[in-house]
């Protein structure tokens, strides 16, 4: 079906049926309407959105951007160059290359201009993975709500070979593969929790509200939401999500979400990998040690195994 636009001088009309507040507080009714001066393209190519699968039933799906429409022959990366020309002025002259102006940004971590690109996602994903996801409390975000409508029978099972042991050093987390024996007493412990999903069922035809219907279900069930946030903040979850510390699950949801990202602005998505998620931090102790020959100046474990790491990345 297609949809037809009203005129210029139909919702000028539309406007001025409903009445102007605008004259009772001494403003014109008129606005000046200024043409592009070079075409424009949609970034998104047209679609209405972009997909990627996630897991069993999971998904990332860019549903869209700001800007939508850039000058023909660029990307949204524009965006964060047209911000920082307007603060830095006369002074921008010196810079002869886009890519240049946004590396130098990046590099100097200069973040407001990367606030103004933004990016709205749908996302489906277990609830365990929600939870973690909202501690980036920098995004706009509106879930389904279980409170109004009945949960989907859809459930995070992980693959045998994915059932991952308690890690000795991440207390949060485990990597390595668990036993084959002890992976499927936890995958039938899985089934168990998810044939409650049929008790939930009956509970709500039987009248038992859905508020509390939902409180038995586990949180391999899966929720959804509509995500919206700024270049900077998504570049601050990718480089905590994707990282290897990171749970598995999330990461693979924040590995989509680059993807879908990077075509839009391919130069600031090349300068976060390079000045940011692939980058080293060193602190004052670790620049010394460096320096001096010695071992790290501490006597904190962690802080010790966390140089130890960095120095294998550095070849030292």
């Amino acid at each position: 079906m297609v949809t037809r636009c009203r005129s210029d001088e139909e919702n000028l009309a539309l406007l001025s049926a409903r009445g102007n507040r605008g004259n009772d507080m001494g403003m014109s009714d008129e606005f000046k309407r200024v043409a592009s001066e070079v075409p424009l393209v949609d970034v998104m190519g047209g679609s209405g959105r972009w997909e990627i699968s996630v897991h069993d039933h999971g998904m990332v799906a860019l549903v869209d951007c700001m800007p939508r429409l850039v000058p023909e022959g660029k990307t949204a990366d524009f965006a964060i160059v047209q911000a920082a020309r307007v603060s830095y002025g006369a002074g921008t002259k010196q810079v002869s290359e886009d890519r240049g102006l946004i590396r130098y940004l990046a590099r100097h971590r200069h973040t407001t201009p990367f606030e103004m690109v933004e990016f709205k996602f749908h996302c489906v994903m277990p609830i365990f993975i929600a939870r973690q996801w909202i501690r980036h409390r920098t995004a706009n975000v509106n879930e389904y709500s279980a409170r109004y409508s009945v949960v989907q029978d859809r459930f995070y099972h992980p693959s045998l070979e994915n059932v991952r042991k308690q890690s000795k050093t991440n207390r949060q987390g485990g990597s390595e593969p668990m036993d084959p024996m002890t992976a499927q007493q936890f995958l039938d412990y899985l089934d168990k929790c998810e044939a409650l999903y049929g008790d939930y069922e009956r509970l709500i035809e039987s009248g038992v509200s859905r508020e509390l219907a939902r409180i038995g279900l586990p949180v391999s069930a899966y929720t959804e939401w509509y995500w919206k946030c700024d270049l900077h903040n998504v570049c601050r979850f990718l480089s905590l999500r994707m990282d290897a510390h990171a749970q598995q699950e999330i990461q693979d949801y924040a590995r989509a979400m680059y993807a879908l990202i990077k075509p839009i602005v391919p130069v600031a998505a090349e300068a976060f990998m390079d000045y940011d998620f692939e980058s080293m931090h060193l602190t004052r102790l670790e620049i010394e040690a460096i320096k001096s020959g010695k071992p790290l100046a501490t006597e904190n474990k962690r802080e010790t195994a966390e140089w130890d790491e960095k120095k294998k990345r550095l070849g030292l």
